[in-house]
């Protein structure tokens, strides 16, 4: 509360004792979601595992987490790192395919 808010809160407490305040939110930064950054980390590194030890299912997750970082990043954020790290991601898939065009088995 303000300082104006908590006077007028101990004026009308001795003739009003419950009155009520309308409620205001707190401005909110940009940055305080960290979702996008941490998805564009997780692509990087699975795409990063997905082209060096060719795992098909790191490469997949790499695509993933990296359209859940375009799509949960603001319009007013700078696009390259989430284009650059897409772009990756879809290397590492193209990638690991070449080497080995079988299909992807699975772990269980």
């Amino acid at each position: 509360m303000d300082d104006d808010q908590r006077k007028l809160a101990e004026e009308d407490t001795k003739g009003r004792p419950y009155k009520i305040f309308r409620y205001k939110p707190k401005q909110a930064n940009g940055s305080e979601d960290p979702v996008p950054d941490y998805m564009n980390l997780l692509a990087m590194i699975f795409s990063m595992c997905g082209l060096m030890l060719k795992i098909k299912w790191c490469a997949w997750s790499a695509v993933f987490c990296s359209l859940i970082s375009f799509a949960n990043s603001r319009s007013s954020e700078d696009s390259r790192q989430v284009l650059s790290s897409f772009m990756l991601s879809v290397s590492a898939v193209v990638m690991t395919y070449l080497q080995n065009p079988a299909p992807m088995n699975t772990p269980w």
